[in-house]
């Protein structure tokens, strides 16, 4: 719905507010952001219960209205979610202000001095689903950059969403910045995620967190330039040369150390000259930890304790102990296996042989390419961002976890002495 037609002329008040508030958050030192962060940090621990008890109601309506498993753990923030959120947040602090940071620069011959610096995008959007820990990772990352945030966090998460914007305007009062800097919209409902998705001129970037169908959806539909986040049909190829001990252990730790999140493994390949040796050990502990083994017909022949995997599975990102099984002749057919069904998201290979590795390594086209490592690194905090807004599938400007350098643009700074253009 566009802007003009909203119900309401508090929406766009609000994304002006957001936009006043953007340029005195752009010009905010660095030790003001930081106080802003170890602000937010001490709001989420001294708030623990009452952050549980808007997220306890939200869980209650989504078992009510039959929220999938996997949207209920990612729904869940529970006394150590919520610490990982105050220490990732106190992470931020540490890391370096991209803002006013020189990516490049020189001086021309005529004595025109020239520098290219991150700068903050201004206002940043975000639309997201049954993630309220987006809702700390974004604003906390937003603010160390410099940008002001809009949060559309989605009915599921609406009470717990409620209570962690107003802890984080909190925070940034108690430092002088303007509370407006963070702000949610989820009371205007899906109309308010319409508008959002058309707001140019008030909302810089767009950042979609979510299913399949959430992120297409803001694609497709926004006029203000998105920076696609992608699901997570995630890949590991067991090659011929794969150590059994080492392949169960991240096979098994990429599937069912948290199986609802977007870098869990979906689909695991085995070359066929392995797969005797390796099947029945790596799927074997799968089992034993509740996963459902979803098979070609191969597998099934070695690892009965299976279903008949179709071509369905092969394009599901499950979100659950579910996972397809597939025997392919060598790395080639694994390749064109994920070049047809992956999200470009991570695939993974576990290998002795170096020639496959690097091949692996130089021929996936993904946002993360593995050699003998679980596909849950993935990750902003693993990456040693901090936190992250996301994890791009795209090409342009920012690919993988996104953290702090991300969220800039940058402006061309020109100093001269007099100089004209001959």
């Amino acid at each position: 719905m566009p802007l003009s037609t909203l119900a309401s002329s508090t929406f766009t008040e609000r994304l002006d507010a957001a936009r006043t508030s953007a340029r005195r958050l752009a010009q905010a030192t660095t030790d003001v952001k930081n106080g802003a962060l170890s602000a937010i940090a001490e709001q989420l621990r001294s708030n623990v219960q009452r952050i549980g008890e808007a997220n306890d109601l939200d869980l209650a309506n989504g078992r009510e209205n039959g929220l999938a498993a996997g949207l209920l753990d990612r729904l869940t923030l529970n006394d150590a979610r919520i610490e990982a959120l105050a220490s990732a947040t106190l992470d931020l602090v540490g890391l370096v202000d991209p803002v006013g940071e020189t990516v490049r620069g020189r001086s021309l011959p005529n004595g025109v001095r020239i520098e290219q610096v991150r700068v903050p995008f201004g206002v940043v959007g975000a639309i997201y689903e049954a993630r309220p820990n987006v809702t700390i990772d974004i604003a906390a990352l937003a603010i160390k950059s410099g940008n002001a945030v809009v949060l559309r966090g989605g009915s599921a998460a609406e009470n717990t969403n409620r209570v962690l914007v107003d802890l984080i305007q909190s925070a940034l009062e108690s430092v002088g910045l303007p509370r407006e800097a963070a702000q949610t919209i989820d009371e205007f409902g899906r109309e308010g995620a319409t508008a959002l998705m058309t707001a140019r001129g008030y909302i810089d970037v767009l950042i979609p967190r979510g299913s399949a169908a959430l992120i297409n959806t803001v694609v497709s539909e926004s006029t203000v330039p998105v920076i696609e986040t992608g699901a997570g049909i995630v890949h590991i190829f067991l090659d011929s040369s794969a150590d059994l001990e080492m392949a169960t252990a991240i096979v098994h730790n990429s599937k069912v150390q948290r199986p609802s999140v977007c870098n869990a493994l979906e689909t695991l390949l085995v070359h066929e000259e392995a797969a005797e040796r390796l099947l029945p050990g790596v799927l074997g502990a799968l089992r034993a930890s509740g996963v459902t083994i979803h098979g070609d017909s191969r597998t099934l022949a070695l690892f009965p304790d299976s279903i008949e995997a179709t071509d369905d599975d092969w394009a599901t990102e499950y979100m659950t102990l579910d996972l397809a099984v597939r025997v392919v002749a060598d790395l080639d057919e694994a390749m064109d296996h994920i070049r047809q069904y992956s999200t470009h998201h991570t695939e993974s290979i576990i290998t002795n042989d170096l020639s496959n590795a690097e091949r692996f390594l130089r021929e996936v086209d993904s946002a993360a390419v593995m050699v003998n490592a679980s596909t849950r690194f993935t990750d902003g905090g693993e990456f040693g961002f901090g936190a992250e807004v996301g994890i791009s599938t795209q090409k342009l400007h920012a690919r993988g976890p996104m953290g702090l350098p991300e969220l800039t643009s940058t402006k061309w700074l020109v100093r001269g002495t007099g100089q004209v253009r001959a």
